[in-house]
């Protein structure tokens, strides 16, 4: 696999992530509010609200994981971005970008 490969499917993971951390918090929210509800109601037992609250907690825990990893990936896929940049501009010539940018200018008159 080459090295812009990984780079993609690296990406493709963080995105992945990302999804996977949103979908977990609206679950979260809607356990939290289930919990919310279940209190409401004068029939519901306090064993069914704590174990509903019990639930949210154990998802808020794999929420706090997905975080922390997402933060990591994020990171190192910053630094790529980083390090592409300064090649790309140790490579790139200004005058020659003037020059192109000029052509067009005057091309679109």
């Amino acid at each position: 696999m080459g090295h812009r490969k990984v780079i993609e499917s690296y990406y493709s993971d963080v995105n992945n992530l990302a999804d996977l951390l949103g979908k977990l918090v609206n679950s979260y929210r809607l356990l939290v509010g289930g919990a919310d509800e279940l209190n409401k109601i004068a029939l519901s037992k306090k064993g069914d609200v704590k174990d509903a609250l019990k639930r949210a907690d154990k998802l808020g825990d794999i929420i706090d994981k997905v975080i922390k990893d997402l933060d990591e990936a994020s990171f190192y896929y910053g630094e790529y971005c980083n390090i592409k940049s300064s090649i790309i501009k140790e490579k790139i010539h200004v005058d020659s970008i003037l020059k192109e940018i000029n052509e067009e200018l005057r091309f679109k008159e």
